[in-house]
C-alpha cells in the first residue's frame, strides 16, 4: 500500500526554486476570483486545485494549494477574464525572465493563451498545500 505523500510546501529564491514549483503547479486549476492582487502590500496571491503529480497513488488526486508572490511592482493579465470571477484557468507553467537583478518578470502561462506577467523586485515565492487530497477522475494528459 502506498503511503501519502506529505503536503508540499515549496519556498522560490531563484529560477531554479520557481522551477521546481512550475513542475509541482502543472496542471492546476482554479478560478479567477480566487486570484487577488494587493499593491500596496506588493503580493499577489492564488488559489488552486493541484494535481499531485509526486504521488504514486492507485487513483488521480488534486489538493488545494495557496501561491503566493512577494515583492511584486506591477502586474499584467493578458486573455484572461478578469470580470468573471467564475471562469476556471488551468495553470501551464510559471517562469521567471530576469530583469535588473535581483528583479525582473515572471509569468504564469495558462491554457488557451492567457497569461500574467508580474514585474517582481526579486523572486519571493511560497507554495503551500491547504488541504487534504481528494481523488479526481480526471488526470491530465498531455500530447506527446
Amino acid at each position: 500500500m502506498s503511503e501519502t505523500p506529505a503536503p508540499l510546501r515549496l519556498l522560490a529564491e531563484d529560477a531554479d526554486d520557481l522551477g521546481v514549483i512550475s513542475a509541482a503547479l502543472q496542471d492546476a486549476v482554479g478560478q479567477i476570483g480566487d486570484i487577488t492582487y494587493e499593491a500596496v502590500e506588493r503580493r499577489l496571491t492564488m488559489v488552486l486545485n493541484r494535481f499531485r503529480w509526486e504521488t504514486d497513488a492507485p487513483t488521480a488526486q488534486r489538493v488545494r494549494t495557496a501561491l503566493q508572490f512577494g515583492s511584486v511592482l506591477a502586474v499584467k493579465a493578458r486573455n484572461l477574464k478578469r470580470d468573471q470571477p467564475d471562469a476556471i484557468v488551468e495553470l501551464l507553467a510559471v517562469d521567471f525572465e530576469p530583469g535588473e537583478a535581483p528583479g525582473g518578470g515572471v509569468q504564469l502561462h495558462f491554457a488557451g493563451g492567457g497569461d500574467f506577467h508580474l514585474e517582481v523586485e526579486c523572486i519571493d515565492v511560497v507554495m503551500a498545500d491547504l488541504s487534504d487530497p481528494w481523488p479526481t477522475k480526471h488526470a491530465p494528459t498531455h500530447e506527446g
